[in-house]
């Protein structure tokens, strides 16, 4: 009964939506002119911060209202966007780039090298999640010609580049956010906060114009989301995996390879130390490599995928796997108990007392284990995991608890993280000495001399192919690295497939790795999104 009401409901709504959309008279299941034209979308994410690429919109999928200077391919390739050309000077800190001399706002004024400089001296400023620390300045060389110039070399400059929105200068005001106004395939047509959004085609936009003259995205649960689509009043709709098995008549499921990855963070140091805010750092137990290597080898990662996540998914061994920079020898043999066993007692852990949990002198093998409660994949994944880790006398406590707690405790004890981007930088973040302690990023203080060098190298590469070696060589040069086959200061478990429920002749395109799930990754391409008939 509750779920009759919720589709009628959902249906209500969607029906309040569409009206004056679609002519009464047309009964059939055929695409009308509305649906030609016309797309209704259910996610269950919202920007609540607004639509401002200088404050993180559009770091993880396209920014839609706005244009890049690059952009990435399907292959994930850097190629031109606003941009006609780039270079980058041999010492890697002056990156010249020349602007396509035909683009227009969606307000019908040019988009200029002014614009450009403007953006990012504002990104700068807004100090947000749009990290430019290494840029030293940026100036306008002629009215199409950028120059931007670093303190020192970073290859990773390069996405700076594609993920940052170009706001214009001479719109741009405290509004802009709720008001965005850009170069992107489509403009904002109304945003009734926590409920919908409706954009439209720009007119104005230089590239190829989008097929959909109006589309509705709905911020819906994942209930209620699949609720709508068994209304049929949605043409997408993001769905969990748990609703993966259940068909829907006239709509296929999508799924889409990611690295919207999970694992398992460790304290890497023994614990004594605090950070400046006080919080203690290290942990005993997961300071000593046979902890952390054997839960990474007797962590069944396939069977988390076929349980948790219906077998949408794969299992995870880096941050970064399948991407151009990973390297596939980091892929280890995994379920090994008996190896783990053996690696365990090797290293001097033993049941003395016959409680069940190793020991080694006075400490016992156990920690707590925290994820965040509301979120049902962590919880489940991390349930799991104690599971698996009994037989081998590693005791894992379980917390659940917000974010806010969560930061309290995640220097001195695992988390069950996630991350995903297409920015090799990220894993700089995740793994550098430099970045312990510094928020979520290495959270555990991992540092490794030889990893923190190849990182010093991939940076100062002049170019992200160049840089790739490198990248490779600290997940793993044969002999040490970051990843499970090195020090292990990870345990990566699965990477989570993205679900789509999709209208029937609905084609969403070749969708490239998505990211990790903030934002709508799907609608990177939605340019090329069409119907089939």
């Amino acid at each position: 009964m509750k779920l009759f009401k919720k589709i009628a409901f959902i249906t209500l709504i969607a029906s309040l939506l569409l009206a004056g959309c679609s002519s009464s008279k047309d009964k059939s299941n055929k695409h009308n002119e509305r649906n030609k034209e016309e797309l209704v979308l259910a996610f269950d994410s919202e920007p609540e911060t607004g639509f401002d690429p200088t404050t993180g919109w559009g770091r993880y999928g396209s920014p839609l209202f706005q244009s890049t200077l690059l952009k990435r391919d399907d292959k994930l390739n850097i190629v031109n966007d606003l941009a006609t050309s780039y270079e980058v000077s041999e010492d890697g800190k002056v990156w010249t780039v020349k602007l396509r001399e035909d683009v227009k706002f969606s307000d019908g004024e040019p988009l200029t090298a002014s614009d450009v400089v403007f953006t990012f001296e504002t990104a700068t400023n807004n100090g947000s999640v749009v990290d430019l620390n290494g840029m030293e300045k940026v100036e306008a060389v002629d009215n199409y010609t950028v120059k931007f110039t670093l303190k020192k070399a970073q290859s990773t400059f390069v996405n700076s580049l594609a993920a940052t929105g170009i706001v214009p200068k001479h719109a741009y005001g405290a509004d802009y956010a709720e008001k965005p106004i850009g170069s992107g395939p489509f403009e904002l047509v109304q945003w009734d906060k926590g409920q919908q959004l409706i954009v439209k085609a720009n007119p104005e936009y230089y590239d190829k114009q989008p097929n959909f003259k109006k589309i509705t995205l709905l911020f819906l649960n994942e209930d209620a989301a699949f609720a709508a689509a068994q209304a049929g009043t949605v043409d997408l709709a993001y769905i969990p995996a748990a609703f993966s098995n259940q068909k829907i008549p006239g709509m296929k499921l999508e799924s889409v390879q990611t690295v919207d990855n999970r694992g398992i963070v460790f304290p890497f140091v023994k614990s004594g130390g605090a950070t400046a805010d006080g919080l203690p750092i290290g942990n005993d137990v997961t300071a000593d490599p046979a902890i952390r290597h054997a839960i990474n080898i007797g962590v069944d990662r396939q069977a988390l995928v076929d349980g948790v996540l219906e077998g949408h998914g794969t299992p995870a061994y880096t941050s970064v796997d399948g991407l151009p920079w990973w390297n596939p020898d980091t892929i280890i043999k995994d379920a090994d108990l008996e190896g783990a066993k053996t690696l365990l007692k090797e290293a001097g852990w033993k049941d003395t007392d016959g409680d069940g949990i190793l020991n080694k002198g006075s400490l016992k093998a156990e920690f707590t284990l925290y994820y965040l409660a509301n979120d049902a994949i962590r919880q489940s994944l991390a349930i799991s995991v104690v599971d698996m880790m009994k037989p081998l006398g590693i005791n894992i406590k379980l917390e659940g608890g917000s974010w806010d707690m969560i930061a309290k405790k995640m220097y001195s004890n695992p988390v069950l993280m996630g991350w995903g981007s297409h920015d090799p930088h990220e894993m700089y973040n995740i793994y550098s000495g430099e970045s312990a302690g510094i928020g979520y990023y290495n959270t555990g203080f991992y540092e490794n001399k030889t990893v923190d060098d190849y990182f010093t190298k991939a940076l100062s590469a002049t170019s992200e192919q160049d840089a790739i070696e490198f990248w490779k060589k600290a997940q793993w040069d044969g002999t040490t690295g970051l990843s499970a086959k090195g020090d292990a200061p990870w345990a990566w478990l699965v990477n989570i497939d993205h679900l789509y429920l999709v209208k029937d002749g609905l084609d969403i395109g070749d969708q490239r790795i998505h990211v990790h799930g903030h934002g709508w990754p799907a609608t990177d391409n939605i340019v090329e999104w069409k119907w089939a008939n």
